[in-house]
């Protein structure tokens, strides 16, 4: 709590008119950006679009002011909807609401555990991977809105799949409409994108235009000037019972809210050059999850679209997020009546637009340009998890397989080199060639040995020639060692000390002496076996062949 108000002090230190008239203008900026996203991503989320304006408001003002950095901007995303979509379809929107409530909960618990840091671990492939399958549900979810169809099967490939069974029907009007707003969108010059968003240009456009051609369309409905709807979780309707089956629910709700939080923080404080704390962002939307149920509010993360809007407008402190919820409040009770006649066509074009500008399309072209074969694996078997399964399937499968990856190009990347004294080698230092020195093998060992590896190694080692009197293990290369690894020297010096064969290392990095402290390698051979380089342990070697 000190923590935070001291960041607070220092945030509004020196705040004065200007600052304000900058916060002022970014946020009415970002609540014209934010505006049709969220009355899209209600809808697209399986609730209505007051649930999408709810979740906005109370995002922008609860997690905004309680957030990890003063620029993060949070509601109701695209990737949210996608997921929200299928547990609308399978709980309800009461299922929804408890899901969200715990994983509110989730998200509090793992900022006080101080797991923040976790998300880094997610490898590219796997982030860029789940993002395009979100953006492909996304896309997949608004064909009926955008074409004005209605599919008999439900989940991501369902509509495809009753087109596929039952021919393809459109209703031409709402086509046209959809059709229209994507066309608009990418057509708006990019530099007027700063002062009028493309995405509110085209509904006004839509508007318009249907007020005198009076199409008959599917349109957005009422949305109530309150934010305190008539469909909203009550205590009352928390049901324990249930509560079992809505947990791998509230997990993904959790996982995606992190993921995106997160990496919404980094990408934007690069952008501003403030460092984001990821344990207070972890906590701060858990508390906005764990009240937005209670108003009707669909799970809310940072939104990397509206944050990026909002720096670029000159946002100052975390008041910008404030004044834009105010400006979509004062929308909800100025301008309902005109929102509800917005056609679902328009918004499903925004949505599909949104949805292809989600991808990373310059990682992608990165994957593939730069014949990256394993990340490229790992990125369409995410992506294809995602769209056919759930995140939370998709983020494990698509970690799995980087993780077996990395490990089959770590064995394959160990080499392990047996070679005998060189004469000549000794004579450019000024060492004497000992006649013993040609039972010395040296073993020049690179690469990280771990138990997908040590096999290798133990191999490798067994190879040795039989009049071997004495071992040089030069492990400068040797990156990791795990427990296995340790293991695999120990039981290598064990056998040629039995044989009476002496085993030196030379070139140990810090992290390789203690892990071979813990394992009890060091021990077994001695402190006075550890030497800086192979001339050294061979100088040592022919002194003592002298003495002898």
């Amino acid at each position: 709590m000190r923590g935070f108000l001291a960041d607070l002090r220092r945030e509004f230190s020196g705040y004065n008119g200007k600052r304000f008239s900058q916060d002022l203008m970014a946020g009415i900026t970002v609540a014209a950006v934010a505006l049709p996203l969220a009355l899209a991503f209600g809808v697209s989320s399986g609730a209505d679009a007051a649930a999408g304006l709810i979740t906005a408001i109370l995002g922008g003002i609860v997690i905004g002011f309680l957030s990890g950095a003063s620029y993060q901007i949070s509601g109701p995303t695209g990737a949210m909807a996608a997921v929200l979509a299928g547990v609308v379809a399978s709980y309800g929107l009461q299922g929804v609401f408890v899901a969200t409530l715990l994983a509110g909960i989730v998200l509090i618990l793992a900022g006080v555990l101080r797991l923040g840091r976790l998300v880094s671990v997610i490898p590219m492939p796997v982030i860029t991977g789940f993002t395009s399958g979100i953006a492909l549900v996304i896309a997949l979810g608004q064909l009926d809105n955008f074409f004005g169809t209605h599919a008999a099967h439900s989940g991501n490939l369902g509509m495809v799949r009753t087109y596929l069974e039952q021919g393809f029907h459109p209703h031409w009007q709402t086509m046209v409409i959809g059709l229209f707003v994507v066309v608009f969108m990418i057509l708006w010059p990019k530099k007027w994108q700063a002062v009028f968003p493309s995405s509110l240009a085209s509904l006004i456009v839509v508007l318009i235009a249907n007020a005198f051609l009076k199409w008959d369309v599917a349109v957005v409905g009422e949305i109530p000037r309150t934010l305190l709807p008539a469909v909203r979780l009550t205590p009352g309707d928390i049901d324990l019972a249930s509560l079992g089956g809505l947990i791998t629910p509230a997990l993904s709700i959790a996982v995606l809210g992190m993921i995106e939080s997160l990496l919404c923080g980094a990408s934007a404080g690069n952008m501003k050059r403030e460092a984001i704390n990821a344990d207070r962002e972890l906590v701060a939307q858990g508390v906005g999850n764990l009240i937005l149920p209670f108003f009707g509010g669909v799970p809310a993360t940072a939104a990397i679209a509206r944050t990026s809007v909002a720096i670029k407008a000159g946002q100052q402190p975390r008041l910008t997020g404030i004044i834009h919820s105010l400006g979509l409040l004062a929308s909800m009770f100025l301008l309902s009546p005109v929102m509800s006649r917005i056609p679902m066509a328009a918004l499903a074009g925004v949505l599909m637009v949104t949805a292809w500008r989600m991808n990373e399309w310059h990682t992608i072209r990165y994957l593939f340009s730069h014949k990256l074969k394993g990340a490229t694996l790992a990125f369409f078997v995410t992506l294809a998890c995602t769209v056919l399964f759930d995140l939370s399937i998709a983020i494990v499968v698509g970690m799995a397989l980087c993780c077996v990856i990395f490990t089959v190009k770590c064995v394959q990347h160990v080499e392990v080199t047996i070679s005998e004294v060189d004469p000549q080698r000794l004579q450019r230092i000024n060492l004497s060639y000992h006649p013993r020195h040609s039972s010395v093998r040296v073993v020049y060992i690179s690469g990280a040995i771990f138990f997908g590896s040590a096999g290798y190694l133990e191999r490798s080692l067994a190879q040795l020639p039989g009049d071997t009197t004495s071992v040089i293990l030069s492990v400068r290369g040797v990156s990791t060692v795990d427990a296995t690894g340790i293991q695999t020297f120990f039981r290598f010096i064990q056998a040629q000390q039995a044989h009476g064969t002496r085993v030196f290392f030379t070139g140990a990095s810090p992290a390789f002496r203690t892990a071979m402290d813990r394992g009890g390698v060091t021990q077994l051979v001695g402190e006075s076996a550890f030497y800086w380089s192979a001339m050294d342990a061979l100088s040592d070697i022919a002194q003592e062949q002298q003495t002898v």
